[in-house]
């Protein structure tokens, strides 16, 4: 017992360093002595001011943001040094310290020089040019800290694109931009740093990641792989299943596809390995199922809420579009890996060493009652954000009702400050985005880009479906989902609403390529995170991950040629009718990936039910019943000769 205690030691360090490595975001320093009280006193502070504007109300739109990202960008220059080796000191460096300033000056002139910049009226003086410009130049550089420099090479050719206009080619060309142009409306009105995005950050974004802190803290993380395990641990590749349950709950309290995967995946991979999984399949597994929890409603990534305000929609309406694809991925995932489970004759953990649901329930079913209770709030029709404070709320009080998940007042705390910051890769993506929706709406580029991308397609849906595919998974290999969505919901998604495809069709599109790149190769972060652990190739681990989510690049062809799947335009019965196929056509699509039904397939019965899950998966009445047909005799088929094979 010892001995396993001190491995997994080991290797929860080694994780963590690796997570580091491949996550930004988790690559902060953690301060100790006065340096540690001051900057836990600011994260605090930064909380703090959050939940008081989301109980009282936001301020002035420009009022809130100016402060969301005073307090962000210092953090973020404490927070991540400029060098790495200096992440192992106690001691803020005099270099970063002054960074930290500097670099909160520039919100701070708007803040109190902001009576005078709105009579102004974007006129902007000398001085206004120079703070605008350090401003912009301080955000980039706080985005390639915690986020990474793909974002700010994006970024960089956004604002060459508006300053070099005049020399562009054919319909892309326009009057070009002076610096003076750009600082004015990238730094001084809400079309630029300060735009939607950032406003979402701001408002929504920050509680919904301040109550995933909450209810980690709660250890409901724990529940979720204590209940898994006690409905699928005994099945066949029962720990296998277990990964993809407990990963698809624990997407519902964060983000982060790396993250996600570190989190449940030190536990479940090593359980996958122990049963006979091999490595690059363990890990593809975790990978695969921590990824679609960006997601899986009723708390999708952050992309989902800026999704919302572009879209022009209630959350909760995209939350309603987004759970029937959702379901069909995580079908698909589970049933990959029950497929593989039997074609390599695996079996689950004994009943009798596990614990029974009603006994987990007993003792830690209460720690579900937060997330249960936001559902009915973002039902009931409250805001995002009152749904989240009530959430945050709701999760300390539950936590309560048990001794052994009381919290304490320094949990309280804790809570504060983690919340904060975990929301900093969030707040700079969506600032440093900001400044593309700034460059697109002052040259048009969008809607040239649109023209460009439907006349290289030759108004072919899905040519220009596939191409909205490629620039969504190459921009996410780099860039983080919050800002991939940002990008393609402002040049990609017009060009698809330019054809007919309904508006929130188009958005979840691009949003569904942009979380679905963490696990295509070649940069695939997730499938990276999933082999550290399992010690398997990233590759090979990506590749397995992309054939588990096969789901995530076949449904939302569907959902955009199809809208009922997305429940747009249709009829109660059709959506019932939907729900029920399209899992069955998954079971065909994830029995073709895997290669086995009740017996291995060959190559032609492969294709033969891959075809007859798309029919399935497709909503409409003829390709419904092809599907059937074809999916009936081939079970049959492969029923009545693995009979014979087994004598």
């Amino acid at each position: 017992m010892d001995e396993k205690h001190v491995d997994d030691s080991v290797n929860t360090k080694s994780i963590n360093e690796k997570l580091k490595s491949l996550d930004k975001e988790s690559a902060t320093v953690e301060y100790t002595g006065i340096w540690g009280k001051l900057i836990a006193a600011l994260c605090i502070c930064f909380s703090l001011f959050q939940i008081y504007t989301g109980f009282f109300g936001a301020f002035d739109a420009m009022i809130q943001r100016c402060v969301h990202l005073s307090f962000g960008i210092s953090l973020v220059f404490l927070l991540c040094p400029t060098k790495k080796e200096w992440i192992r000191g106690g001691k803020v460096n005099p270099l970063d310290l002054g960074l930290a300033i500097l670099a909160a000056i520039p919100p701070i002139y708007i803040l109190v020089n902001y009576q005078s910049l709105i009579l102004r009226a974007g006129t902007v003086t000398t001085t206004d040019f120079i703070i605008g410009l350090l401003g912009i130049v301080m955000v980039l550089e706080a985005a390639r800290r915690i986020v990474g420099t793909s974002i700010v090479a994006v970024v960089l050719l956004f604002l060459a694109y508006g300053y070099f206009g005049p020399y562009m080619p054919g319909p892309l060309a326009h009057r070009g931009l002076s610096l003076e142009q750009m600082v004015s409306h990238l730094f001084f009105t809400t079309e630029g740093v300060f735009g939607i995005p950032l406003g979402v950050s701001s408002t929504f974004i920050f509680l919904f990641i301040l109550f995933g802190a909450y209810l980690e803290k709660t250890g409901l993380g724990k529940f979720f792989i204590d209940i898994a395990n006690a409905i699928a641990g005994w099945a066949s590749g029962g720990p296998a299943k277990v990964a993809v349950i407990s990963s698809a709950l624990q997407g519902t309290i964060s983000g982060s596809s790396v993250a996600n995967v570190v989190g449940s995946g030190s536990f479940t991979i090593p359980m996958m390995k122990k049963l006979g999984y091999k490595k690059d399949f363990a890990g593809a597994v975790e990978a695969a199922a921590s990824t679609g929890g960006q997601l899986m409603p009723p708390i999708m990534g952050a992309a989902a809420f800026l999704m919302a305000e572009f879209v022009g929609v209630p959350y909760m309406e995209v939350v309603k579009a987004a759970i029937v694809p959702a379901i069909l991925y995580f079908i698909g995932v589970f049933l990959g890996v029950h497929f593989e489970a039997k074609k390599e004759k695996l079996v689950g953990t004994p009943r009798s060493k596990l614990l029974s649901a009603r006994a987990i329930m007993h003792e830690e079913g209460h720690l579900a009652i937060p997330l249960l209770a936001i559902i009915g709030l973002l039902a009931s029709g409250y805001t995002p954000m009152k749904a989240a404070l009530g959430g945050i709320v709701i999760s300390i009080a539950t936590a309560m009702l048990r001794e052994n998940t009381r919290m304490t007042f320094g949990d309280i705390v804790d809570g504060l400050i983690k919340g904060a910051r975990g929301a900093l890769g969030v707040l700079m993506a969506c600032a440093a985005a900001g400044m593309i929706i700034g460059i697109v709406t002052k040259t048009g580029v969008g809607l040239k880009l649109a023209s460009v991308l439907v006349g290289m397609a030759h108004g072919n849906e899905i040519i220009l479906l596939f191409c909205t595919m490629l620039t969504s998974l190459i921009l996410g290999m780099g860039v983080p989902t919050t800002a991939n969505y940002v990008i393609t919901s402002t040049i990609a998604a017009p060009a698809l609403i330019g054809l007919g495809v309904p508006l929130l069709a188009a958005h979840m599109f691009v949003f569904y390529f942009g979380v679905i790149a963490d696990i295509t190769p070649p940069v695939a972060l997730a499938a990276y995170a999933g082999a550290a652990i399992s010690g398997g190739d990233p590759l090979k681990t990506g590749v397995n991950a992309s054939k588990l989510g096969i789901a995530a690049f076949i449904v939302p062809y569907v959902f955009v040629l199809s809208p009922a799947l997305l429940g747009i335009h249709a009829s109660a019965g059709q959506v019932i009718i939907t729900t029920i196929t399209a899992p069955i056509g998954m079971a065909g699509v994830s029995s073709a990936m895997i290669g086995y039904l009740y017996r291995r397939l060959n190559a032609i019965e492969r294709l033969i039910i891959f075809a007859a899950g798309l029919c399935l998966i497709d909503p409409e009445s003829f390709t419904d019943l092809v599907g059937i047909g074809v999916m009936v005799a081939l079970v049959v088929f492969q029923y009545f000769r693995s009979r014979k094979v087994n004598g």
